[in-house]
């Protein structure tokens, strides 16, 4: 029988969280990470058409908010008294496979790098992308990126998110005596992380972190907060004020992405945390941003109803697939830089490249799909499974 989609009823059309499984969150989930495999295949056309263009966040702030909302659905309610220990070993185990694909990808990103370099005797291949400081000093490149003290270009979300996971039993713990203490306390962090600029070191370069986890994970936090809080019945009311005071941001957002504003001076002595568009720290101009882009997507009933699509859909196909899809994406993504670069970063090349791309991340997501109906299969009676001239003979002995 075909999947159907998730209900939408009147309180979830005005923000409320839907029973069963909210293929929403797989939709928007499944886009940023299509956003993401567009911009990390830079000067080519459809790069210019993602939302980076128009405001001041961009899909990695999407993601990792999505990813807050997800993970208190699939661990909030479970964090009690009596499955807290299993949850937690669940969410370390997690973390440990994002930690690998991370490492994994990192490796396969050098090796598509140096087998271009190789390939097209092209040397500066190896210059690109942070690579070269691993070539100068491999010894101690190969032990920073085991340790995570060293990130290649575009291969910087899994550590950070690796990081948010390590740190989520303690969110949940203190989610379960006070969801308000944990928000005061996570943006506490957020705002001393910024101050001070207190992030993960790349101590092969003297650098931080292209996103620090202690900075974005008041943006997990968030959206780990708001799901768990209408998992339980809340919701996200529409208010007409807030909706024309976010309205307003994300338009003024646009005119200054657009009309090019930056030389305009908003600091008025205030640290650059809260009032520059530093995506290291996650600046407050980016974090208002996805947030009230987020609160429009919420309030809104039609974009609810046009995202609640059955499980068979390919975008949601793509957002259960998540970390499979992601990690094809940048391998794919690495690959496209490669002949982009060689090619002299054709930017008609680079486009078709990744339309090609965008089409096999829908074709990747439906092989992964097919997969599970073969691990869902119900195993056949063992008798089934012998010759049919021994089953005969085994009737005829009965």
């Amino acid at each position: 029988m075909p999947a159907k989609a998730t209900t939408i009823s009147s309180s979830t059309a005005s923000g409320g969280m839907p029973s069963g499984r909210d293929t929403r969150l797989d939709v928007f989930r499944a886009l940023a990470l299509l956003t993401i495999f567009i911009n990390h295949v830079p000067q080519q056309y459809l790069e210019y058409l993602t939302h980076k263009n128009f405001g001041f966040s961009d899909s990695a702030e999407a993601f990792v908010l999505i990813s807050g909302m997800t993970a208190g659905l699939a661990y909030g309610l479970k964090f009690d008294a009596i499955r807290r220990l299993s949850v937690t070993f669940r969410i370390l185990r997690r973390a440990f496979t994002l930690y690998v694909a991370h490492i994994m990808t990192s490796i396969l990103t050098f090796a598509i790098f140096a087998g271009g370099a190789l390939l097209f005797a092209r040397q500066d291949l190896l210059s690109e992308i942070n690579l070269r400081a691993v070539i100068d000093n491999t010894e101690l490149g190969l032990v920073g990126m085991v340790l995570l003290g060293h990130q290649f270009g575009y291969n910087n979300i899994l550590s950070m998110y690796a990081v948010l996971l390590l740190m989520l039993p303690g969110f949940l713990w203190l989610h379960a005596r006070s969801p308000a203490l944990l928000v005061i306390l996570s943006g506490l962090l957020w705002l001393c992380a910024g101050i001070w600029n207190i992030a993960p070191s790349n101590f092969l370069d003297n650098g931080y972190w292209f996103l620090n986890p202690l900075s974005w994970q008041f943006l997990f936090v968030i959206g780990l907060t708001v799901s768990m809080r209408m998992k339980r019945g809340g919701r996200i009311v529409r208010s007409t004020p807030l909706v024309a005071i976010a309205l307003g941001y994300v338009v003024l957002s646009f005119l200054w992405v657009v009309g090019s504003w930056w030389s305009i001076d908003v600091s008025l002595g205030l640290p650059a945390v809260l009032t520059g568009f530093d995506k290291t720290f996650l600046s407050l101009f980016r974090l208002l941003h996805v947030l009230a882009l987020a609160y429009l997507v919420a309030v809104t009933p039609a974009i609810s109803r046009w995202t609640a699509l059955p499980l068979s859909h390919p975008l949601v196909s793509i957002g259960r697939h998540s970390l499979a899809v992601f990690i094809f994406g940048t391998i794919l993504a690495m690959m496209c830089q490669v002949i982009m670069i060689v090619t002299g970063k054709n930017p008609f090349l680079g486009t078709a490249l990744v339309a090609a791309g965008i089409a096999a991340h829908f074709a990747y997501a439906r092989y992964l799909d097919w997969l599970d109906t073969l691990s869902s299969a119900p195993a056949r009676p063992e008798a089934d499974l012998l010759p049919v001239r021994v089953r005969s003979t085994q009737r005829r002995t009965d």
